[in-house]
């Protein structure tokens, strides 16, 4: 999965409702652009596809105060908000995917109650504990070492200790969660500085 609809329509729903100027500007304002496909051609063919999907509802606004032609907003409709929900759960719980992936899925962690979110987290780290097994069963066959393997025995450390370190990154955010860290969905308004740039066209 490509993490540009996932981004696209959470940086929509922070809003209730933004323009692609504002979407591009709070996405680079997180640095999407640099770990993410999240750049401002894909930004913008996101908007008009994810509208024309009937997942965006589209609305043209008057001209910036900065001038130029009409822009327009868009807010999520409800199956855009079911697509949010779900590509959500599958950012925070896949292990297959490419990291930014995840990254995203943590972007918007917040959006989820906090017991959704704890058992997405577990069950992530059920997952990486799975795939160890895997690997280290393939790799390691009764009455060998890694190192009997040669160099490529290397590729089965990376991924040992790939998913060592990603399950006990994840373990550490269920701790941080479980000990009240964060204002999660339903617990009450949260501060979005930090989550929102400033629209200098506004």
């Amino acid at each position: 999965m490509s993490p540009i609809r996932l981004l696209v329509l959470g940086a929509v729903r922070l809003h209730g409702r933004a323009h692609g100027y504002q979407i591009r500007n709070d996405l680079e304002y997180w640095g999407a652009h640099q770990w993410s496909s999240a750049k401002p051609g894909s930004i913008y063919h996101a908007l008009k596809q994810l509208a024309k999907q009937e997942l965006l509802l589209a609305h043209d606004v008057a001209p910036s105060t900065a001038g130029g032609p009409p822009r327009t907003e868009y807010e999520l409709t409800a199956a855009g908000e079911a697509e949010f929900m779900k590509l959500l759960r599958h950012a925070l719980t896949s292990v297959d995917e490419k990291p930014d992936v995840l990254s995203a899925g943590v972007g918007f962690l917040v959006e989820l109650p906090r017991a959704e979110a704890l058992a997405l987290l577990r069950q992530r780290v059920t997952a990486l504990e799975e795939w160890r097994a895997e690997v280290t069963r393939y790799w390691t066959p009764e009455g060998s070492t890694p190192e009997e393997w040669g160099h490529i025995g290397e590729i089965m450390q990376l991924w040992v200790h790939t998913a060592d370190s990603g399950a006990a990154w994840a373990r550490a955010l269920i701790a941080r969660l479980e000990s009240g860290l964060y204002v999660m969905a339903g617990e009450g308004e949260r501060d979005l500085t930090g989550l929102t740039a400033a629209d200098p066209e506004s």
